[in-house]
């Protein structure tokens, strides 16, 4: 399918109040794909986004399909022609949350915690993205018990398999995301099996069909109302607006109610894809987190319980106000980044080793796959022996040396 290009357009913004090459690759979105330019991009609401950065400038290209009438499943979203104006702009400041002065936040949470302050400069420009709340639900449905990169390839099978094509760039094809009905579809749950989605097929076809016969507008009424979907108007006052944290324990309470969805996936989806900054999804790197910076671990929270994950949640919450959620995911972030550059590794934990679950019976099922700590013990020692190898191997070539000079 061609595709009816536009030129580069760019924004001033300073990595300080955005970095890109964060932002999009830290455990928030799935979809996006960097070329070897440094060139992100994504099919969003109908077109191909691709961006650019340098130290002062986001650049930016949009690309709409030729004949958008031809998509096979086209999204509520889409417009049967590209936009009589070009509202690329509008999505973009939407998706990436530009509005917030980013650097008055960093320094917001570094007066309120000394643990935030020694560790977030580094890791300045993190934005948390205002996705579309239905992508959000089904990319963390996808995420539990998983990592970055195999989560990325399932929602891009997702896409590849079910959603509309929208073009290409550079031979390579983009999808837009799958709508409710088209994963809701005999069969899929079958053909997920064999693209390896394991046990979420079932929570993904079932969510689906459940979301199907709600409606999308239910799942987007979820939204905080000063953060709308992207082409939706702002809620009327007293309808979510009332009392803001009671709005994001009601879309909580309501996700909760859908397959494959805990707490912890629950909060991701208010974060991340309803505008809820005051939800803190806590996994077990989250936890691990609070033992070891926040003194949780000891006493009635020494283990990752329903009452401990809001404990944690709360401490957050307290600590750095409304917008909780987005310092938690810099901290997430950086830490992350710490151990994905260090040979010697603290443990390795995936994003949701931990999965805290509430039944309807109100009784607490708490599934602990983290891997065996005599596994961790021997991958961590295997690493520091290799390293340990490499030294010695390093000072024995320099000690040959400089007996050859001395002779």
């Amino acid at each position: 399918m061609a595709v009816r290009s536009a030129d580069w357009q760019r924004l001033p913004i300073t990595l300080a109040e955005l970095c890109i090459n964060t932002t999009l690759r830290c455990g928030q979105s799935f979809r996006w794909r960097k070329s070897a330019d440094d060139e992100w991009s994504c099919a969003l609401h109908g077109r191909i986004l691709s961006f650019r950065q340098d130290a002062s400038h986001l650049h930016y290209r949009t690309l709409f399909p030729s004949n958008p009438t031809a998509l096979p499943t086209p999204l509520p979203s889409l417009a049967s022609t590209p936009p009589v104006e070009d509202d690329t702009l509008a999505l973009i400041t939407h998706y990436l949350n530009l509005a917030p002065n980013l650097t008055d936040l960093y320094t917001h949470w570094s007066t309120s915690d000394p643990n935030f302050a020694r560790r977030a400069p580094k890791f300045a420009g993190i934005r948390i993205l205002r996705q579309d709340a239905w992508e959000a639900l089904i990319g963390f449905i996808c995420s539990s018990n998983n990592n970055i990169s195999r989560i990325s390839q399932m929602v891009h099978n997702l896409c590849k398999h079910y959603g509309p094509l929208i073009g290409h760039v550079d031979e390579e094809a983009y999808h837009d995301f799958p709508t409710p009905e088209a994963l809701a579809q005999d069969g899929v749950e079958q053909q997920l099996q064999k693209l390896g989605f394991g046990y979420r097929a079932k929570y993904i076809v079932r969510t689906a069909g459940m979301v199907r016969d709600k409606g999308l507008g239910w799942l987007n009424a979820l939204s905080n109302p000063e953060c709308p979907q992207f082409g939706m108007e702002t809620s009327p006052a007293g309808d979510m607006a009332e009392g803001g944290r009671e709005g994001y324990r009601k879309a909580h309470e309501e996700l909760l109610a859908l397959h494959g969805v805990g707490p912890k996936v629950a909060d991701c989806v208010c974060l991340m894809g309803l505008g809820w900054s005051e939800s803190v999804p806590v996994d077990t790197h989250v936890w691990q987190i609070a033992q070891r910076d926040y003194k949780f671990g000891k006493g009635k929270h020494s283990s990752l319980t329903a009452a401990t994950y809001a404990a944690v949640g709360n401490h957050f919450r307290k600590l750095w106000g409304k917008e909780a959620g987005w310092a938690h995911s810099v901290l997430f972030t950086a830490d992350l980044k710490a151990f994905s550059e260090r040979l010697v590794a603290k443990k390795e934990v995936k994003e949701e080793d931990v999965e805290v679950k509430i039944e309807s019976s109100g009784d607490v099922v708490v599934e602990n796959i983290i891997k065996t700590e005599t596994t961790r013990k021997a991958r961590v020692k295997r690493a520091a022996e290799s390293e340990e190898h490499q030294v010695v191997k390093v000072e024995e070539r320099t000690v040959k040396r400089s007996r050859r000079r001395k002779v």
